[in-house]
Formats: C-alpha cells, structure tokens, sequence
C-alpha cells in the first residue's frame, strides 16, 4: 500500500509540476482574457490621456505592424490579407467602438463592418466609417522615434490620405504616443502571469547552472546554450533571442561588451574557478523575459565562491539599487542614465546602465534609459524625451566593472532582471539574483 501511495504522490506531483506551463487551449484562453480587458479598461483612458478619439491599425498579411500583432486574437497568428482595424472613443458614450473593415470578425473582441458585396472597395468602406463618426483626431502609426509605433507601410499611407477626404487631412496625427502607451502598459492580470514567467526562466537558468548541466572539464559553453534552447522547446515554449553562455577566469584580459554577443569563442570547455554567465529570456501568453545571472564552479575543496566574487556580486547589486531608487514618474530615460551613474560613481563603482522597457515584445516600446554603447544618452530616434510611466516594465540591464587583485585583472559583474514600475514605485517582478550560483551544488551531508 506504501508504495502506491507513493506513486499516487509522484504521478500528482509530476501532474502539478506540469500544470506550471498551460496547454495551447489554456493559452489561448488566457490571452483572449487579457486581450478583451485591455481592450475594455486600458484603451478608453489611454485614448483621452493622448487626446485620440480615433484609432486606425492598418497591417498587410506576413507584414504586420507591430502594435497589430499585439491586438490580433490567440487563434490568429498573422494578419489576413489586409486587415484594417478601427478604433473610435465616444466619451459622451463612455465607449470604444471596435471595428475590423474586414470580411469577418477578428476574434470575439472586434466586429466585422465590411460587408464587400455592398461596397467592394475595402479603403472606400474604411472612410465611410470615419466619416459617419466624424473624428477631431485620427491616428495612424507612423513615428520617428519609436519603432514599434512606425508600423503603418508607405503604400497604405498613401492609399490612406488619397482616399480620406482632403478636409478631414488635417486631423490626421501621428499615434506615437498611444501605440507605445499601449505596448508599454501592463495590467494587474498581467503582471500575476509575468511573474511567473520570470519565475519559469529562473528555473531554467538555475538547472542550466547545475551539475545536472555542466561537468566541469567536459561541458562547453556552446553546450549549455543549446541545452537552454531545448529546454524552452521541450517545455512548450518559445525564445525571442538565442541564450549566451560566457567566461571570465584568472587567466585572461577583460573583453568589451561586444564579447557576451558576438565575440565568444565556441565550445569553450567550462573548469572549475570559472565565474559563468549566461543571458536568456522565453516568450510565453505574449510576453517575454530577459535576465542574466552568475554562477560560480567550485574548485576541489571549496564549498562556497571566493570571498571577492561574492563582494563583487554585491557590487553589481548597489549598480542595480542606484537604478530603480532613481526610477521617478514623468523622467527621461536620459534623466534617469545620469542620475543613477552619478550615485554609482559617487560611491566608488564603475557601472554602465542599458536598461530597456520589457514586455510584448523582448526590446519593447517606452523610456529607454541608456545603451552599452550610448552611456551619455540616448539620442532621439531611440526616443530621448519619452517619459517613464507607471505600470511598465523594464529589464534593468547594466554592470559594473570590478577589480580582482587575485586574479590581476578586471571583471565585468553583468546582471538583469524584470522590473515593474507601479504607482508605488519600483519592485522586482519576481526577485533578483543576491547569491551566486554554484557548480556543484553545495551537499551539506558529506561537507563538500
């Protein structure tokens, strides 16, 4: 009887551990949910904040803008033909009408008002509608500072203005503002579900960073990376970027930043003493991660990472913590890149910051608050003066640069972790990383 309880207990506990990543069907529930809220509570006050009462998302099959794709339903995975989406907010009404000027409805969220035996000419019905709304503002997703707000192709702007009514062209306006208010803003469902995503990744990258991954003098760098990727395969999900694995020991020079991209050396064998590094995220119910964490393989008899990574973990930490304490509604990216290096430097750290909005897409739409390459700002068409708002996320992106007398040379401590900015201020969406990882695994029972 003992053991088919314990059966009983293993196949339920394999069942729950399961259930962490939802089935496609779930999914497609879950998103549908999410889609139709933003539709119902997040739109109609981020039209009047930006003073839109009309919205047109036009997008070509296999040439979606890219705020469309983040409208379209679970079942929909592109664009059909063209499809035209309308959006109007009646605040008289309390209301946002939803439009497809298409031959069906575009899921459950926005109805069908083409019906092409009436008028077979797609761009004449989608004026017919503007006109009988009569907008003050009609905008349209071309920007040139965000790109994820620059959309809208050449040729359905032109189509656009040449069928609108000469009258009616001065209304029309850049969506800029909306379309990245749009992207950037995340409600309270989900952020439930990103911090479980940011918990799924932690997982993977702390199995990655394990014995069940790695043995030291055999695994290579490049092995580790491709066992990430089939990791997120198996499990059902999806990576917006391929994961990195690098290396820093005693024996060499530190690399420009370049090197954690495109400048590491393939299949390099993984040795005790090494500090790893990896970066990863998965894309999972239309958002995505991105983090990088540290880990530390033990040398024979020692049981824990030498006293000066750790210090230097700690380092990269107070980088983190000069950050988001500088993190302030209505501030550039620029404002807060100089704010939170002076603090840095201030206290003896040599921090560079790149840290980039989060979400729908892995680069998403919102403040940029500095690049790897850009550390005294971001110039315009990465969008300067765009301010930070609440209910967004970031991934804090950056590093500081330590020496280690031990090792006669520098070392670059390079972290990231999700961040959700709220009205209360800032948080991390699931934690960060205080401790490094450790190769093996400590075994308390038999002291090593």
């Amino acid at each position: 009887m003992n053991k088919i309880l314990l059966l009983l207990f293993t196949f339920c506990y394999i069942q729950m551990a399961a259930q962490q990543v939802l089935s496609e069907a779930e999914r497609a529930r879950v998103r549908d949910e999410i889609l139709e809220d933003r539709f119902t509570n997040l739109l109609p006050g981020i039209m009047d904040e930006t003073g839109i009462d009309m919205w047109i998302v036009i997008a070509r099959e296999y040439n979606e803008d890219p705020v469309i794709r983040t409208m379209l339903p679970a079942t929909w995975l592109n664009a059909r033909r063209r499809t035209m989406l309308l959006f109007y907010r009646d605040k008289q009404k309390d209301t946002v009408e939803r439009l497809a000027v298409a031959r069906y409805d575009v899921g459950r969220s926005i109805r069908s008002a083409w019906d092409k035996e009436k008028e077979p000419d797609q761009w004449k019905r989608l004026v017919s509608l503007i006109i009988e709304r009569n907008p003050r503002k009609i905008g349209l997703n071309f920007s040139d500072d965000h790109n994820i707000a620059d959309g809208l192709v050449k040729t359905d702007y032109e189509a656009f203005m040449q069928y609108l009514p000469e009258k009616m062209h001065s209304r029309v306006v850049s969506a800029e503002e909306l379309a990245v208010r749009w992207i950037e803003t995340r409600t309270d469902r989900e952020m439930v579900l990103f911090s479980q995503l940011v918990s799924i990744t932690h997982n993977i990258i702390a199995e990655a960073f394990s014995e069940d991954v790695i043995t030291p003098g055999v695994t290579t760098t490049t092995e580790v990376e491709w066992w990430m990727r089939q990791k997120v395969t198996d499990m059902g999900l999806d990576t917006w970027f391929h994961p990195t694995v690098d290396v820093q020991r005693s024996q060499e020079e530190l690399v420009g930043h370049l090197y954690s991209f495109s400048g590491r050396p393939d299949d390099m064998v993984i040795l005790p003493g090494d500090l790893l590094h990896c970066d990863f995220g998965i894309t999972y119910l239309g958002l995505n991660t991105d983090c990088q964490e540290l880990a530390y393989v033990l040398k024979p008899g020692e049981t824990e990472a030498p006293a000066f990574l750790v210090s230097a973990l700690a380092d990269g930490n107070r980088v983190q913590d000069a950050l988001t304490s500088n993190m302030k509604t209505g501030l550039s990216g620029n404002q807060i890149l100089a704010n939170s290096l002076k603090e840095a430097r201030d206290a003896g750290l040599r921090p560079a910051i790149y840290t980039h909005p989060l979400g729908t897409y892995g680069h998403s739409a919102g403040t940029t608050i500095g690049m790897w390459d850009s550390q005294d700002g971001v110039m315009k068409d990465d969008g300067e003066n765009y301010p930070l708002r609440p209910r967004t996320v970031y991934a804090i992106e950056l590093n500081t640069t330590v020496n280690i007398p031990e090792w006669k040379r520098d070392i670059r401590i390079m972290l990231e972790e999700a961040g959700y900015y709220g009205p209360e201020g800032f948080r991390y969406v699931n934690g960060r990383q205080k401790e490094l990882l450790l190769i093996p695994r400590v075994n308390p029972s038999q002291g090593n």
